[in-house]
């Protein structure tokens, strides 16, 4: 397959896993996981797509976006997206909490200068997903796989040490991503940043 379908693949089975399958008529757990032969038989997969081009993209992927897992029981693989989900059904994604700022003593999420003036004024906001993304460094940091575009144009660091203590909860999903669903309204308020670092064109703190 050309990279180009490749890239193609990669976008819809993210779609589907994270925002599409209930609106697809998908069957997808709790969890988060949907039987790859259900991919492949529906319309959009079928016919364009084989189990191989779906190991072969999950395998591939540089931000290891996908999970791939064969239920030992009945011997069923499934696929579901590491994070990045707005469908309200799913809950019981398999992340680690973060109850210590030792592991993740840098947390950062990256934005444009667009979106900045609303997010000074109210916080981080996780919109319609289930979680606001982080990344444990900046990008090129060994430990970093995903969590932040490279395009960004700023760099929000979070206190981490006092959102833990205020009751905010962080995880880290299989890929390394910190998510956190911010307060009872889906926000981290500014008073959680620590530092706001411009890194484009110039690197040089707000």
């Amino acid at each position: 397959m050309s990279q180009g379908r490749d890239v193609a693949l990669s976008k819809l089975l993210s779609w589907s896993l994270r925002h599409g399958a209930e609106k697809e008529g998908l069957d997808i757990t709790d969890d988060g996981f949907i039987n790859v032969s259900d991919l492949l038989n529906h319309r959009l997969f079928r016919g364009k797509y084989t189990l191989e081009d779906i190991q072969r993209v999950v395998a591939e992927n540089n931000k290891q976006r996908f999970y791939l897992q064969t239920n030992q029981d009945r011997g069923i693989m499934r696929i579901r997206a590491n994070q990045g989900h707005s469908i309200k059904k799913i809950t019981n994604l398999d992340l680690t909490p973060i109850i210590d700022e030792r592991d993740f003593p840098v947390i950062i999420h990256g934005t444009y200068w667009q979106h900045w003036d609303q997010i000074q004024k109210e916080g981080l906001s996780r919109m319609n997903r289930l979680h606001i993304h982080f990344s444990p460094g900046e990008p090129g940091d060994s430990q970093v796989i995903s969590g932040m575009r490279q395009s960004c144009q700023i760099y929000i660091y979070i206190d981490v040490r006092k959102a833990l203590a205020d009751g905010l909860k962080f995880y880290k999903s299989k890929n390394n991503v910190i998510l956190s669903p911010g307060n009872e309204r889906g926000y981290i308020l500014p008073q959680y940043f620590s530092q706001v670092v411009q890194v484009s064109p110039s690197k040089y703190s707000i």
